[in-house]
């Protein structure tokens, strides 16, 4: 596997996008919703980062399973919402590939009644979006590659690592 971006590398862009958004978010009530399970150790540094109280939620989105690279059909599982009615949220995921996943959740937490949504993503592959939307924050914009580490996984492997990765055919 091939190093894409490094350890101190994220943790200084994920640290700088958490003064921009508490600067941003400074007076409103704010829930910060973490996409399982990629986002996980993203929105964990992230909201450390985010010098101002807020609450931390969850919701569940999947559209791979096992080892596979292909899509699949999409399930989001919203039982873990917090009530988000009349709050600001910022919507966190690991990455912004086609952008469906991210379009269906904010469709999905739209119903929820929030103030105001944001997005929030680690990861922005350039040039893959199908839909009309873009996330409002990013840390870093990638090729059209394969990637693992900081939450990221391919069959459940890989999260732990502190860095993100480009996988080759000799690590799956």
């Amino acid at each position: 596997m091939q190093t894409l971006i490094g350890e101190q590398e994220i943790r200084s862009a994920v640290t700088s996008l958490g003064k921009q958004i508490a600067s941003e978010f400074c007076n409103e009530s704010v829930t910060v919703l973490g996409v399982l399970t990629g986002s996980i150790v993203f929105l964990a540094d992230l909201i450390r980062s985010i010098d101002l109280p807020h609450r931390v939620g969850l919701i569940q989105a999947s559209s791979y399973r096992g080892a596979t690279r292909t899509p699949l059909k999409l399930r989001i599982n919203d039982s873990l919402l917090p009530d988000i009615r009349g709050r600001s949220v910022l919507l966190v995921d690991d990455i912004f590939d086609t952008g469906a996943t991210l379009s269906a959740l904010l469709a999905t937490v739209r119903t929820y009644e929030p103030r105001r949504i944001q997005s929030a993503v680690l990861l922005w592959k350039t040039g893959k979006s199908t839909v009309d939307i873009q996330p409002d924050y990013h840390c870093f914009q990638i090729p059209d590659r394969f990637v693992v580490g900081y939450g990221l996984d391919y069959n459940d492997d890989y999260r732990h690592l502190p860095f993100i990765a480009v996988l080759d055919h000799r690590d799956v």
